[in-house]
């Protein structure tokens, strides 16, 4: 894992400069000979101002070349010159995460330096635009902080040199030294994902930085925790009982390490009133979890795509409505997830206890498009009166 990270952060800072200046720049040492051009050069992706996109890529021997966008496979098609070329139906605006297959291997597209990465894998993006800008776009706006915290964990096991990390997002105009004190959200990522997740590939900044502009959600304090209590849960062979645990012990590094650190240096509002915990995939397994068995400390619970499994759906706890008083609990999941039947489940025996459950199924499956309209969706929901 540590090595995927230093070669994901030299990846990145060798090519994120010149994709933030021009993706196409190309510079030219005058000292060396000029290089004949090849015959393959190209661009990739190239996206198409009625939203769809040309892929490409130079495969000369390759007998199949496939683009997967979304996990959505296409077969692309070869010139007399070995490049393969594929141009899709039209994308609507969205971030859409994509790799090509050659003969069975997953490679990245080299001519794309945006590079969506996480724990295990890396993926290149492209973008549709909205017009008007979507809410996880970049906008000129006012725009929130986010700061980057290391400590000592006691709880989590088999963290470097015990460090564990979390993010801590603070809304447009935020001032430390103010008396104005904020509710707060505790939103958690998926498995694989670090803890940067939600930043890197949901977008979360961009997307409360617009929903607050736009009077849409309440100014708020976002705390973006790594998700793992304990992260050998990320090796290969992981076991039903490793996964408990893991949720377990992230359990109580989240409510004897990271909530006591938060609000001891963040104004925060601190009661259940003014607390809320979500999150997707393993994460939105942990909300509901740690959201239900602790009714005492979170009034508003999201999931989306939680990850739930007979195990998990085991542990949930009996709560009755009067005990739980629960301001909003809110469960999403794409009608095409694998996750969907465990959802249904679990949302059956909320009701069952009588407890308010606001069940949303949108179109997609385990992706994040699906994740970041959740978020969209959810977070103006919160801290209402």
């Amino acid at each position: 894992m540590r090595k995927l990270a230093i070669f994901c952060v030299l990846l990145l800072s060798a090519t994120l400069p010149i994709a933030a200046q021009n993706p196409t720049v190309r510079t030219v040492d005058s000292s060396k000979p000029a290089r004949p051009k090849s015959a393959l050069t190209y661009i990739s992706p190239e996206v198409q101002p009625n939203g769809s996109v040309t892929f490409r890529i130079a495969a000369p021997n390759a007998k199949e070349v496939v683009v997967s966008v979304e996990d959505a496979n296409m077969p692309m098609a070869q010139d007399a010159a070995g490049l393969w070329t594929l141009t899709t139906q039209p994308y609507s605006p969205e971030i859409y995460s994509y790799r090509f297959r050659i003969d069975g291997s997953y490679v990245l597209d080299t001519q794309n330096p945006t590079i969506q990465t996480n724990l295990q894998e890396l993926v290149n993006t492209f973008t549709i635009p909205g017009n008007p800008p979507m809410p996880w776009e970049i906008q000129a706006i006012p725009h929130g902080e986010i700061n980057h915290h290391f400590y000592t964990t006691s709880v989590v096991l088999n963290a470097p040199a015990n460090q564990d990390e979390y993010y801590v997002y603070t809304p447009p105009g935020f001032d430390a030294k103010a008396k104005i004190r904020y509710p707060v959200l505790y939103l958690l990522h998926g498995y694989s994902d670090g803890a940067d997740g939600w930043l890197s590939a949901g977008r979360a900044n961009d997307i409360f930085d617009s929903l607050i502009a736009t009077g849409k959600a309440k100014p708020m304090i976002v705390v973006m925790t790594l998700g793992y209590g304990n992260l050998a849960v990320l090796k290969p062979g992981r076991t039903p009982a490793l996964n408990i645990q893991n949720i377990d012990l992230f359990q109580a590094m989240l409510l004897t390490e990271i909530l006591p650190r938060v609000e001891a240096e963040y104004p925060v509002i601190g009661d259940r009133d003014h607390r809320a915990i979500a999150g997707l995939s393993m994460g939105g397994g942990e909300s509901l979890l740690t959201g239900l068995n602790h009714t005492d400390l979170f009034a508003w619970i999201g999931t989306f795509s939680a990850g739930l499994n007979p195990a998990t759906l085991a542990k949930l706890p009996t709560v009755t409505p009067q005990k739980a008083n629960l301001r909003l609990l809110w469960m999403a999941c794409g009608v095409d997830d694998a996750l969907l039947k465990p959802n249904r489940a679990a949302i059956a025996t909320l009701k069952a206890q009588g407890l308010p459950v606001t069940a949303i199924e949108t179109p997609g499956h385990h992706q994040w498009p699906v994740w970041r309209d959740n978020l969209i969706h959810f977070t103006p929901l919160l801290f209402q009166k």
